[in-house]
């Protein structure tokens, strides 16, 4: 760009008089002024390279994007800061055959993640002589998750639509399964005493499969079919309780040791008790699963100004950094005995409560699985020295619980 500006001037001194010398001279800087001001100002990133792939010019939205500065990278190869583009197929196009703009999109991890968009034209000169190009970058990321976005919500309503056939094709026979079920119990008490064990035990093995068949059922339907939640206000540590007291035969059985703590006066919480409950279910599970051979589990419950944290820290297999982003995806999961609806229906729980889930995972040590759930009321601190409420001239009170 600088050197078109020069190539521009010296191209018109011979014919300047030298009393307009000095007038034509600042309406080209005037010019070049009013060009870079607009470039910096734009969203788009625009780079100027040279016929040799020399970096000219970058304004202040390709630095931002492309995380180079311009100042340090000036002169230098363009192909350093971007590997993946044909370069010399680009420069040494003829300017005839640059019919349309040269586009594509690109994916960089630094700075950031972003998409760009790439768009390379010829930049001449005025006797035609390709002098370089300009290349226009746009951040299409945002377009990209809203893609994403309508996909995932396009694949939602294809499970939905299968969720009724499933439900009606599988729930009815497993009724009656449970119904012939009890029948034939009824019927084994009139066996003679050495057959009854053995059937006894086929019986029982028979109605656990049916329950998990029935588990598995129920838990399909929560994901993809959620009911509103009745939000009354509920203690945390005590749901909890009633969780892990419906567990204690599973972890006892998988030697799962188990500590609970929460915090003294925990705050309460506005929530659909058997969602959360159901949460709560479903995180426990996920851990159990993930320590196959035994391990320990610890649940600690504390409170900030905003939140309810409950935090669930295992010894299991933990979480691949690969797998991380998809955890929460429908029938998504590395546990052969897991249905990959469980964290879905967590996930759903926690936003609808207006919450978020944090996750910590280390490969082989464990992971820590952290529910953030919106106190009732919002406490909030005060910095009164007089002890009084903002704006109201009661004492004595110094959070809002």
């Amino acid at each position: 760009m600088k050197s078109g500006f020069l190539d521009k001037l010296v191209g018109r001194l011979n014919k300047l008089d030298p009393g307009s010398l000095q007038t034509q001279f600042l309406k080209l800087v005037q010019e070049r002024g009013l060009l870079e001001t607009i470039f910096e100002s734009i969203q788009e990133g625009v780079i100027v390279v040279d016929v040799n792939g020399q970096l000219l010019y970058a304004n202040r939205a390709a630095e931002v994007l492309t995380g180079f500065s311009f100042e340090s990278a000036k002169g230098k190869a363009i192909s350093r800061f971007f590997k993946e583009i044909n370069w010399d197929r680009i420069l040494q196009q003829d300017m005839s055959e640059w019919s349309r703009l040269m586009g594509s999109e690109i994916e960089i991890r630094y700075p950031e993640h972003r998409f760009l968009s790439f768009y390379v034209t010829p930049l001449p000169s005025d006797d035609g002589v390709q002098q370089g190009v300009v290349v226009i970058l746009r951040d299409i990321t945002k377009d990209r998750r809203q893609e994403a976005s309508m996909i995932e919500s396009e694949r939602l309503n294809a499970i939905k639509l299968l969720a009724a056939g499933v439900a009606h094709e599988i729930g009815n026979p497993l009724n009656a399964l449970n119904i012939h079920l009890q029948l034939i119990e009824r019927e084994l008490k009139l066996l003679p005493a050495e057959r009854r064990e053995s059937v006894a035990e086929l019986l029982k093995v028979a109605r656990n499969e049916v329950a998990r068949l029935d588990l598995i059922i129920t838990q399909f339907l929560r994901a993809i079919r959620p009911s509103k939640p009745e939000m009354t206000v509920v203690n945390v540590d005590r749901l909890m309780a009633e969780t892990l007291t419906l567990l204690k035969p599973e972890l006892d059985n998988r030697s799962i040791r188990v500590e609970a703590k929460a915090s003294e006066a925990l705050p309460r919480v506005m929530a659909d008790r058997n969602q959360i409950k159901q949460a709560f279910f479903n995180v426990i599970r996920n851990a159990v699963q993930a320590m196959p051979d035994g391990g320990s589990l610890r649940i600690g419950m504390t409170a900030t100004d905003r939140f309810v944290a409950v935090a669930f820290q295992d010894t299991g297999s933990g979480i691949k950094p690969d797998d991380m982003g998809r955890i929460f995806e429908p029938y998504f999961t590395t546990k052969g005995e897991g249905s990959g609806l469980g964290l879905m229906v967590v996930q759903r729980i926690v936003q609808e409560h207006g919450g978020r889930i944090d996750i910590v995972s280390k490969p082989g040590v464990g992971t820590v699985f952290t529910l953030l759930l919106p106190l009732s009321e919002r406490r909030v601190r005060l910095l009164n020295a007089s002890g009084r409420k903002a704006g109201r001239g009661r004492p004595g009170r110094e959070e809002e619980k």
